[in-house]
């Protein structure tokens, strides 16, 4: 399987600044840089939504330790959940 190609800001705001100059075609643009056009587009749409620059998508820095904080708040919510049905139940056969 190919590996993933990753750009840089700087490529990908000279790409979109061909693109904007509109003397050529979008797919020209992307044949001669070896990309999608699609992505050119993507990448317009980017700069345009966020002033020029480019949001991460990346991983983040701790995720493993995000997740096993909360696994252990989805235990103890489940937990209390629980005790509050065998209470409702339990109230609920003592009630006349």
């Amino acid at each position: 399987m190919a590996e993933r190609r990753r750009f840089t800001p700087e490529f990908k705001r000279q790409a979109v600044e061909l693109l904007n100059a509109g003397h050529r075609p979008a797919a020209e643009i992307a044949r001669e840089l070896g990309i999608p056009r699609n992505r050119l587009y993507k990448w317009q749409k980017d700069i345009a939504a966020h002033g020029g620059a480019f949001p991460g998508f990346g991983r983040q820095a701790e995720p493993a330790a995000e997740l096993t904080r909360l696994k252990r708040e989805l235990a103890r919510v489940t937990e209390e959940r629980d005790i509050l049905k065998k209470a409702a139940v339990y109230f609920a056969r003592e009630s006349p």
